[in-house]
């Protein structure tokens, strides 16, 4: 039986991996944050999905997990890893304050380090394979995601370098960059904005109050068209599972099309396009 480990797993693009690949007959350890979230998971997969509590930027939990897979796994290893936790904290980087900056850098990127450091002796006994979930985030940015898009390229960066570190021992790492999901993170997102300009400074507010307000009708859209996460898990399985795995797999017609257009047009044009779309 082939054994993955799956970070994020709480909601989104997380659990439905973790529920697509338990179903096709992997033992899925599949990291959450909460009882109740493990729980939930419990109820919805079957025997061989091991919900773990993990909090990506807590070096004891990380540990925990790794020993508890370990033992499991046995010499046979780790057959995947799939590095999906991330956050979304929006605001303008002027006015953002510099701890909400490092929270998002240490989730969606120090962390993914961390993990894949941790269970790369076990993907290694497997000659398992690594995937990171990215973003077109991580090839264009957007105004008010300064810090998320800053964590998403530097993903990127890891992604590859892994990619050519490991390749003398066989192991395959790809990047998944899904375009607009239908996930609840556009709803964290707009309680993280609310909690943000509650706690701005009037002179901030002046200035990017109505930027702000744009912003949530852009959320509010985006997450309107966003395909299902089950769309995504689809790269993710290929990932793990194909004889010639991609090493980068762009998800959603939207995400190929900025992705296209990013690599066609200067970037004062760019800057047009998005400040009509997005009203700010």
């Amino acid at each position: 039986m082939k054994s993955v480990l799956i970070t994020g797993a709480s909601t989104g693009i997380g659990r439905a991996s973790a529920l697509r690949l338990d179903a096709e007959g992997w033992r899925v350890y599949a990291g959450v944050r909460r009882e109740e979230d493990a729980a939930a998971l419990r109820e919805a997969g079957s025997e061989r999905l091991i919900p773990l509590i993990l909090d990506v930027t807590d070096e004891g939990q990380i540990t925990a997990a790794a020993e508890r897979i370990a033992t499991d796994v046995g010499e046979a290893g780790l057959d995947g890893l799939v590095n999906n936790a991330g956050i979304a904290v929006p605001g303008p980087l002027e006015a953002l304050p510099i701890d909400d900056f490092r929270r998002q850098v240490e989730v969606n990127l120090t962390a993914h380090v961390a993990v894949t450091q941790a269970m790369l002796p076990q993907i290694r006994a497997a000659r398992g394979r690594i995937v990171f979930i990215t973003s077109i985030g991580g090839l264009m940015a957007f105004p008010m995601f300064g810090a998320y898009h800053a964590a998403k390229f530097g993903l990127e960066a890891v992604g590859d370098v892994f990619r050519r570190e490991l390749r003398p021992w066989d192991i395959s790492v790809s990047v998944v960059e899904p375009g607009s999901i239908a996930t609840e993170i556009w709803e964290r997102g707009q309680n993280e904005a609310d909690a943000f300009l509650a706690r701005l400074p009037a002179d901030q507010v002046e200035l990017y109050g109505k930027s702000m307000e744009a912003y949530r009708e852009v959320a509010r859209q985006t997450a309107a068209r966003g395909i299902a996460p089950e769309k995504v898990t689809k790269a993710i399985a290929h990932a793990l599972t194909a004889s010639r795995p991609r090493t980068r797999y762009l998800v959603g017609a939207d995400a190929r099309a900025q992705a296209f257009f990013n690599r066609l047009l200067p970037d004062r044009l760019i800057d047009r396009v998005i400040a009509r779309f997005t009203g700010l």
